[in-house]
């Protein structure tokens, strides 16, 4: 099994942590980076190679990760010279990538199990398949429906309910085979694509630990989560890696999926 790991962002939200180092070498915990937690992870669910797309101190990351042999893991590097969104980094490296892979952020914290998300995504064969988690958002105002200059329905302070992208998908390389090798493309877009030609991506819904790094308040929270949950986040079951990086590994259970 493949992954990729989107790392070449700045991290403009997350100053002044970012200002010296890239966002995925931020450590969590006084111990790991983001990035070494996410590679010990995929090795231990059965990822055999991952290809780390940089940018922004991405001579950083790669003195950092080297080759990804301490992981077990075979690590190669894709890099941006401007930056190209969520998925035009896959475009530029497309004809070395597997028919069926992942693809992450290099700044989420959480339990999710990666490679049952591929299997799944392999299993059901979507173009695109989202991990997507729920989120309620309060609004502090009276919300009005109105139609032809009239109120026609009211709620005082609501809270609505979403299902947001936790910027893990699963991928198959069909689903961006249209698009040219240097185009800047975002998730919203080819999501949008998509849609318009009638290709509805899947969803891979998960409810347990989950935390994008965004912002220094999401950092320090992280930070003083960590001691609870690095065994939720290190010391998960080892998978046996499959026989071809494309291929899913032996399915189990997902542990914190419903």
């Amino acid at each position: 099994m493949h992954a990729v790991i989107l790392a070449g962002g700045k991290g403009v939200r997350l100053r002044p942590y970012t200002t010296t180092l890239p966002k995925p070498l931020v450590p969590i915990g006084d111990e790991y980076a983001i990035l070494e937690i996410l590679l010990h992870q995929l090795s231990r669910q059965g990822f055999r190679s991952v290809t780390l797309a940089i940018g922004h101190l991405g001579h950083l990351i790669r003195s950092y990760v080297g080759n990804g042999s301490r992981w077990g893991l075979r690590i190669d590097y894709a890099s941006e010279t401007a930056p190209l969104g969520t998925i035009g980094p896959l475009l530029t490296m497309r004809d070395r990538l597997p028919q069926d892979f992942l693809v992450m952020n290099g700044d989420v914290l959480t339990d999710l199990d990666f490679a049952d998300l591929l299997e799944e995504h392999n299993a059901t064969r979507p173009p695109l398949t989202v991990a997507t988690y729920a989120r309620q958002v309060s609004i502090d105002f009276g919300v009005l429906t109105t139609r032809n200059g009239q109120v026609i329905e009211f709620s005082e302070k609501p809270t609505l309910d979403y299902q947001v992208s936790m910027g893990v998908y699963g991928v198959s390389r069909d689903c961006i085979a249209k698009y040219e090798a240097g185009l800047s493309l975002g998730f919203d877009e080819l999501v949008l694509d998509l849609l318009a030609e009638g290709r509805h991506p899947r969803e891979y819904r998960f409810e347990g630990y989950w935390l994008d790094i965004g912002r220094p308040d999401d950092y320090d929270r992280a930070n003083a989560e960590f001691p609870h949950l690095r065994p939720q986040l290190l010391e998960g079951p080892v998978r046996v890696a499959a026989a071809g990086c494309g291929e899913p590994s032996p399915r189990r259970a997902p542990a914190s999926r419903r």
